[in-house]
């Protein structure tokens, strides 16, 4: 059975993942497709930062302008010297990794801590991963970063907003 407070929990997250998609397709625009991974291959990260988002922001240099301000999630943009990114932290690991999953579908490199996710460009990513410790996932990327065209992902964007 759904409460309510779930209900509006998914409808938050799905708002949320729709802010990013957007700023992922102008953050992304550039066309590099470079992975980062090599930059930081035998360098050791730090511990993996845990925290609030104001915690985790400040260890990342970069003062939070929230979007998203939930229970269940919190989200913001971030822009340090090393370029633009999206901050989030989770109520629940399931939340999390339900988030990560269906963010996916929009490409993207992720920095992956326990509650917590930075979204960003490749480099961007890597430098973070420099101060905040965590794990690097690579999102698919089955559209290209040139077109500013509406094509499906506009479909898909609207269905997150319907229900």
């Amino acid at each position: 059975m759904r409460t309510s407070t779930n209900t509006g929990a998914r409808r938050t997250a799905r708002a949320a993942l729709a802010v990013l998609a957007l700023t992922l397709a102008t953050a992304c625009g550039s066309g590099d497709d470079g992975d980062g991974r090599g930059a930081d291959k035998d360098s050791k990260p730090p511990t993996t930062a845990t925290g609030t988002l104001e915690q985790l922001a400040e260890k990342a240099e970069c003062k939070p302008n929230i979007q998203t301000d939930a229970d269940e999630l919190r989200q913001a943009n971030c822009t340090t010297g090393d370029g633009k990114y999206v901050l989030a932290t989770f109520a629940t690991d399931r939340g999390q990794r339900e988030w990560i999953n269906a963010a996916n579908d929009y490409g993207g490199s992720y920095l992956v801590g326990r509650k917590w996710v930075a979204v960003g460009e490749a480099k961007v990513v890597t430098a973070l991963r420099g101060r905040l410790g965590g794990t690097v996932e690579t999102g698919s990327q089955h559209h290209s970063g040139s077109s500013g065209g509406s094509g499906g992902s506009e479909q898909d964007h609207s269905e997150h907003h319907g229900s």
